[in-house]
């Protein structure tokens, strides 16, 4: 198996103190627990940043340069993937979600079509995605294709097909959410058969479907994305202490299949980012 590259997903947009203490918010606080857990094994960092008065998600690209500064002067060089996911509650203008390519991020999150979440949608209409394609293009980033449902693979092989996307793609399961693919062994073999030859993909599932997805990606050879974005429990009734608990946990695992763990060089190999 190729080395195992670990996503931290360091904060999201909406997780409040109130349910998980350990939530980082102010911008140094975000930096810190992304620079603990690359010294935990990750290679990878998923990015969100939040407004320091409100503690919600936010796309201000000073905010972004000073978590990324921080990150940098703190010595280490993990891949940054940085989001253009729309805000829960906030009807955000379209180019206020391409802010983060500014900062030309070698990643940056695709969210593949639109879902219904709750009693809400999660919009990503097709102009969207279609501008959203052609901007990482231009800006030399590429995207993590977020699949949320079937539907939405189609979506990106549509787009590949169109020259909107340009292989190797790199995909990233996102299980578990109201509204899209539940976060089962046999949604993520389904989803992995569909993707074209040539193509990285990483996995999570959200909330309790965070170790069964974890496991069984790890036995499928494909990589994984873990934090307090997505799962603020280490276990049923205990919270997470950090993302970098939550990285070792993902290291040890790895460990025990006898799979090395990537570093950044390794992550940028294989996906395809360093050339």
């Amino acid at each position: 198996m190729d080395p195992l590259i670990i996503t931290a997903a360091i904060t999201g947009s909406r997780t409040p103190r109130e349910k998980c203490p350990h939530i980082p918010i102010l911008p140094e606080e975000i930096a810190a627990s992304a620079v603990e857990a690359v010294h935990a094994g990750a290679s990878v960092v998923h990015l969100h940043v939040r407004d320091p008065s409100t503690g919600l998600g936010t796309k201000s690209e000073a905010l972004y340069r000073e978590v990324l500064d921080r990150i940098a002067d703190a010595g280490v060089d993990p891949v940054l993937s940085l989001t253009t996911s729309g805000i829960p509650g906030r009807n955000l203008a379209v180019e206020e979600r391409f802010v983060p390519l500014a900062l030309r991020p070698e990643l940056a999150s695709f969210d593949a079509g639109s879902l219904n979440v709750g009693d809400g949608v999660f919009l990503n209409p097709p102009e969207f995605l279609e501008e959203l394609a052609r901007r990482l293009k231009a800006a030399g980033v590429k995207p993590e294709l977020e699949i949320f449902d079937t539907g939405m693979v189609g979506t990106c092989l549509d787009l590949l097909r169109r020259g909107l996307l340009d292989p190797p793609l790199h995909f990233q399961f996102v299980l578990g959410v109201s509204g899209g693919a539940p976060a089962t062994p046999a949604a993520l073999l389904h989803l992995v058969s569909s993707l074209p030859e040539g193509s990285t993909w990483s996995a999570f599932g959200v909330g309790v479907g965070h170790l069964p997805i974890l496991l069984t990606t790890l036995a499928l050879g494909g990589h994984v994305r873990v934090g307090l974005e997505d799962n603020v429990y280490y276990r049923r009734g205990q919270l997470a202490r950090s993302n970098a608990q939550l990285v070792e946990r993902a290291v040890r695992l790895a460990r025990e299949l006898d799979r090395p763990v990537a570093t950044p060089a390794e992550a940028r190999r294989l996906l395809s980012l360093d050339h």
